[in-house]
């Protein structure tokens, strides 16, 4: 199982990447995209209250 770890930049943002080369997929860090798509202050909240919904 080989997973590769790896920093992207969207919008001069940065965010946090997984690659699973057995699944052929990757993960990202909804935290960071949430920050990268939004100019929320806060996107820990951002997103914790958008999936509560």
């Amino acid at each position: 199982m080989k997973k590769e770890s790896d920093i992207k930049i969207f919008e001069e943002k940065k965010v946090r990447t997984l690659w699973d080369a057995d699944k052929e997929k990757w993960y990202l860090a909804i935290v960071d995209v949430v920050a990268a798509l939004t100019d929320s202050p806060n996107p820990q909240v951002y997103w914790r209250v958008l999936k509560s919904d």
